[in-house]
């Protein structure tokens, strides 16, 4: 009997390597465990086909002292980090630079652990990109016999790199480039030739994975969000996609390394999608299907509307009360409790609010002064020593500075920094500047977000990239319809489609009107990226000055921060 081996469709070979565009890149960091903060260099080439097309390279303002020994070991000092921006000014164009591109890191676990960590720490997504390990692929093309170590210097000298490596990011990333070709070119020799194949040889990769490609045959390629599920039809995991083909597959390869995924892939028995106009649209859906499904392998948007929230309590002498349901006129919402608490905390002190937590009555207060009281940080209440009149204006001041009217209370509380200053208190002044710049961060984030959820209809467009525009209609602070106008399209026919077919939302009570505010903070983020454009909107869209412009004083603690790590 002859054996026919039949021949693999076009689609089926999946994305040619010498199509491929990989970012290679290396961070060089202070030592620190993965946060906010930390990375001092970021070097990063862009290369296709063996052609570099474009290089990122910056250093960074850790935030943080650089130890000795780092110093010894990268060359770089607190003097040359004293002027580079922070992170989070990096982020943006870093993000960009990657995007849509193939990851590559020289023990890749490390660099974008400590990425992902500071997208998460400023309010960044970190992208779904697929990342090659080339420390992983050279062990398993490299014998061990022939290189001795698997680390940048020694492989960069097997491949003949033209670059040596130097602990400095950009050199480095040159290095890792040369090697990953030198690697590239000896699995080509084995009949890898594409980026699906390559991820599949790599190790690390299940029989049950491998099993389960078949789940992406039918998926389009296309962006959305696709649902795995398991054998009772329960949504086991939610995630979005530019391609979802092309990402779907990667769970049945070598690129996804995270053991609960494989778990979950091992349990999965269909791939359900919804495709969407672009990336936005794809991200509020998902965390929309993440909180009606609550999937047991998604770790976060499970809850959307839950937090905490700062409010008066409704008493003779309100105090400021850390909340899990929202109601008119509280702030927040706040990720964790501790946060929430310590702001409460700063904005108490700044309006003159008490902090304790018993019940006063006006006409029988009788308790006994607390140190505040003492300190002259409490008009002791409890004591009888403050009416009811005398304690409204603080109350004015906390509601008004919480609703954006009156921002009398910041101005109070950078005078007192000022003065702990004058009087050679620093270690208190600059305790209290840093409580100062949360609590501004904590009201500038609140006062954006309510900004957006109270306008009745919100149309926004985006550039695509390709000569045409995403578009987006927000109402009260959710995402109502989606569309794309490609290039030649007139767009204001379709924007007029898009409001025509448009979710009806109808505002609940509450800070938000009821969006949940995870959507709300993933909209004002696609609003606030380069080049987005409002179309038209049912009021104006301003946030409160109160608070808007107190945003030169907080560059102002960014700097105080530089030096006070330096020396």
């Amino acid at each position: 009997m002859r054996s026919i081996q039949a021949q693999l469709a076009f689609d089926e070979l999946g994305t040619p390597l010498r199509d491929t565009t990989f970012v290679v890149f290396d961070l060089e960091t202070t030592g620190a465990a993965p946060g906010p903060s930390g990375i001092t260099e970021i070097g990063a080439v862009k290369v296709r086909g063996g052609e570099v097309l474009g290089e990122f390279g910056t250093l960074v303002n850790p935030g943080m002292v650089i130890p000795p020994q780092i110093v010894s070991l990268t060359g770089i000092t607190q003097a040359m980090v004293y002027n580079a921006p922070p992170i989070e000014e990096v982020l943006p164009a870093f993000l960009e630079f990657i995007g849509g591109s193939v990851l590559v890191a020289h023990n890749s676990g490390f660099d974008t652990s400590h990425m992902r960590a500071a997208c998460e720490g400023h309010g960044y997504v970190w992208p779904k990109l697929t990342v090659v390990c080339t420390v992983r692929l050279a062990r398993r093309v490299v014998p061990r016999d022939e290189v001795g170590r698997y680390n940048l210097t020694a492989l960069a000298l097997l491949f003949g790199a033209r670059t040596r490596p130097t602990h400095r990011a950009l050199d480095d990333a040159r290095a890792t480039v040369d090697v990953l070709h030198g690697l590239l070119e000896r699995v080509g020799n084995l009949g890898v030739h594409s980026l699906e194949e390559l991820m599949g040889y790599l190790p690390e990769v299940t029989v049950a994975q491998r099993a389960k490609r078949h789940l992406a045959a039918d998926l389009p390629s296309a962006p959305g969000v696709y649902l795995f599920r398991g054998p009772k039809e329960e949504v086991l995991y939610v995630g979005t996609a530019k391609d979802l083909r092309r990402r779907v597959r990667t769970y049945f390869t070598g690129s996804e390394g995270r053991s609960r995924i494989r778990e979950m892939v091992g349990l999965a028995e269909r791939v359900d999608h919804v495709v969407c106009a672009h990336a936005l649209e794809a991200e509020v859906r998902e965390l929309r299907l993440i909180a009606a499904h609550k999937p047991a392998y998604n770790r976060r948007s499970k809850n959307r509307h839950q937090g905490w929230w700062i409010g008066l309590t409704e008493e003779a002498f309100p105090r400021l009360s850390v909340v899990r349901l929202p109601r008119p006129g509280v702030l927040g919402p706040f990720r964790n409790q501790a946060d929430a608490r310590a702001t409460a905390d700063t904005l108490a002190g700044a309006s003159g609010l008490r902090t304790c937590t018993q019940r006063i009555s006006p006409r029988t207060a009788n308790g006994t002064p607390c140190v505040l009281a003492e300190l002259g940080r409490c008009g002791a209440p409890c004591a009888g020593r403050q009416s009811v009149e005398a304690y409204v204006p603080a109350v004015e001041s906390a509601s008004g500075l919480i609703a954006g009217l009156d921002g009398g209370a910041l101005h109070v509380a950078a005078a007192q920094v000022e003065r702990l200053a004058e009087g050679q208190h620093y270690e208190q002044a600059a305790r209290h500047r840093d409580e100062l710049a949360g609590l501004i961060r904590a009201l500038g984030r609140a006062h954006r977000q309510t900004a957006l959820a109270s306008i009745a209809e919100l149309i926004a467009a985006s550039p695509d990239g390709a000569g045409g525009w995403e578009l987006s209609v927000i109402r009260y602070g959710r995402l109502a319809s989606a569309g794309v106008a490609r290039r030649g399209v007139p767009p204001m026919p379709v924007v007029e489609a898009l409001v025509a077919s448009a979710e009806t939302v109808l505002p609940d009570p509450g800070p938000l009107n009821g969006a949940p505010p995870e959507e709300v903070g993933v909209l004002l983020r696609w609003l606030a990226r380069p080049g987005v454009r409002l179309v038209r909107t049912t009021r104006p869209w301003a946030e409160p000055a109160a608070v808007a412009g107190w945003r030169g004083w907080l560059d102002l603690v960014s700097s105080a921060h530089s030096l006070e790590h330096v020396g």
